[in-house]
């Protein structure tokens, strides 16, 4: 009964930390949406929508081969179809999951479920989850960074545990390891710590160091096989030994630790905000936060030192931490930039680091039955967490700055302006946008509507820019007219406005061309100041049918339908505004519908470029 008890209170735990976890992901991340696809993702999209499944997955000879990772891409492209919004919820719902990993495994190092609440909360309040939830891609770095503190988890029970599940341990870690250089091959470097662990234990086992190695050598072989090399790719297109330098190394290497300790040590379309730059209670915090970190650390060295500590295995456990933050820090410092996406691991990794202190000294206050020492680090924890969310909040707030801010937030209103308020509408259409201060790629323009269209083709839907609105000729119902507003990153519809301008109907003309028996229309002529006017009568014609054409009320044309379908040729001075009147002796008999005082009596189009 007790056990059950004990097993019952864990599970509640458990369960109220995710619902805190949960709440607080959805609420920090409010704001953040994902309507419309673009560079990388839509680029990712198209491969998905062209590709087959395993063309997608297994994408030989491209720079990468991260196939663990478009499976996942593939299985969560195919389960969302066309509802793009459902990305960043799910990508929030992913961030959770890591928050509540890291939970029970700090839960497991600091044995309270205090202090591992506390390290779930600061992960997922931290300003570099930016991009795990605001992009499609951001699964690549979820998944891998899942994988990265998974096998820091477990190297760490493998050694400080005994026997056959300390092996099951290792070799977990050995698979993560495989697993998460088909995520991202930057984790590749994490490899000596499964030796230096080796090493820590003094294994002789050979099938212990074979592990690591054979799976090692079996990333690299399939690589060589897929990508033809075995140097990773940098970022933006770049190669790792053209840009590498180790002066930018170590200045990169720098700015992440300085990530580490709050400070935003970079430019600002990559944090949001520079240190420097930061209102005086901000670097405050900031301040007070560093200091508590300090406090913590010195607080643990002096008491291993006090209580005159000499097992290894503390210090070994110590050096293991470290060397997965700095090989995670060197990883991301080989490369033409540092962003702060790259540092989420490390981050991670360092409050698990805090969390392990907390449970080693707790661990020896608990044997001297001083149990009551740990409260002043407890509350240096938790006043760690405190001063840091408002840190962490306000820096949220300078997401807009971030380089790839502006484009989401245009394409996410493109997405809004049209597929969101004509839904399956769009497709077909010629949608001018005027303007192109944007500089919407050929690739931009043919694909990204296709993502709304279930069958993957979003068919003669084409965007035009044209650089002012009497580019766009008369507004037909096969065509929407945008209009750029860069100083908002937004676009605006104004297809109702220009139809309008160049060709309102007083009476008896409607959107879909039909005209009664008497119309009248107000007519803005285009740069060439020509218009062209075609009548279709879609009856059988009888003898004597006429239609009289009246501009600026008198009376300048005169059909006689002797056929169903009559043209006529107008020209005028550019850009003039005419009335156009017409009036018809017949009209459709039998029609099934009449929307005006007169009957409904030929289509008519035209056009006045």
């Amino acid at each position: 009964m007790e056990k059950q008890t004990k097993i019952f209170l864990k599970w509640r735990t458990d369960l109220i930390v995710l619902f805190v976890l949960a709440s607080v992901g959805f609420w920090v991340n409010q704001g953040i949406e994902i309507k419309g696809l673009y560079m990388d993702d839509l680029y990712l999209w198209s491969c998905y929508g062209e590709q087959s499944f395993f063309q997608f997955v297994f994408p030989v000879g491209s720079t990468r081969f991260r196939f663990l990772y478009y499976l996942a891409a593939w299985l969560e492209l195919a389960l969302i179809g066309n509802h793009i919004g459902l990305i960043v919820p799910i990508n929030i719902l992913l961030n959770i999951g890591v928050a509540f990993t890291l939970y029970r495994m700090a839960h497991r190092f600091s044995h309270s479920a205090y202090v591992g609440a506390l390290v779930g909360l600061g992960f997922i309040l931290s300003r570099m989850a930016y991009y795990q939830i605001g992009q499609l891609y951001g699964l690549m770095e979820t998944m891998a960074l899942w994988m990265a503190l998974g096998i820091l988890y477990q190297l760490c029970l493998y050694l400080n545990g005994e026997g056959r599940a300390q092996a099951k341990c290792f070799v977990t870690a050995c698979i993560l390891y495989v697993g998460v250089c088909f995520v991202h091959e930057r984790y590749m470097v994490l490899l000596p710590l499964f030796f230096m662990v080796l090493l820590f234990h003094r294994s002789r086992d050979l099938k212990m160091w074979l592990w690591p190695a054979a799976g090692f050598g079996f990333v690299q072989a399939v690589r060589y096989l897929t990508i033809g090399g075995l140097m990773p790719a940098g970022t933006g297109g770049t190669n790792v030994a053209d840009t590498w330098s180790v002066k930018t190394a170590v200045q990169y290497g720098c700015s992440q630790i300085a990530y580490l300790f709050g400070i935003n040590a970079g430019p600002e379309h990559l944090n949001g905000q520079n240190f420097r730059q930061s209102p005086i209670w901000i670097l405050l915090l900031i301040a007070i936060a560093d200091f508590l970190l300090l406090a913590m650390v010195i607080a643990f060295a002096a008491n291993l030192v006090r209580h005159k500590i000499k097992h290894p295995r503390i210090y070994q456990n110590c050096v293991l931490f470290i060397s997965f933050i700095g090989g995670c820090i060197a990883c991301s410092s080989v490369t033409i930039r540092v962003e702060m996406r790259w540092v989420y691991v490390s981050y991670g990794a360092a409050l698990l680091f805090l969390s392990w202190m907390y449970g080693v000294l707790t661990d020896l206050w608990m044997k001297r039955g001083q149990l009551l020492h740990a409260v002043p680090y407890l509350v240096m924890v938790t006043a760690y967490l405190v001063v840091m969310t408002p840190v962490e909040l306000y820096y949220r707030q300078m997401y807009p700055n971030l380089y790839y801010w502006p484009d989401q937030q245009r394409y996410n209103s493109l997405a809004e302006e049209t597929y969101g308020t004509y839904r399956d509408g769009i497709f077909g259409k010629t949608i001018y946008i005027v303007g192109n201060e944007y500089e919407m790629s050929d690739f931009t323009a043919d694909t990204f509507f296709k993502v709304f269209d279930p069958a993957r083709r979003a068919e003669n839907t084409q965007v035009v820019h044209i650089d002012d609105i009497w580019k766009a000729g008369l507004v037909t119902e096969d065509m929407l007219i945008l209009q750029e507003e860069p100083e908002f990153n937004r676009f605006r519809d104004i297809t109702e406005t220009v139809r309008s301008i160049r060709c309102k109907s007083n009476y008896g003309y409607y959107r879909d061309g039909w005209m009664d028996e008497r119309a009248e229309i107000q007519l803005m002529a285009g740069e060439s100041g020509k218009v062209e006017m075609s009548f279709f009568y879609p009856r059988d014609l009888t003898p004597d049918q006429w239609l009289t054409v009246y501009i600026n009320g008198e009376a300048s044309y005169y059909l006689e339908f002797d056929q169903n379908q009559k043209d006529i040729s107008i020209q005028l001075l550019p850009y003039e505004r005419v009335s156009l009147k017409m009036e018809t002796n017949f009209y459709v008999p039998e029609a099934q519908e009449q929307r005006g005082k007169d009957r409904l009596a030929v289509l008519l189009t035209m056009k006045a470029d």
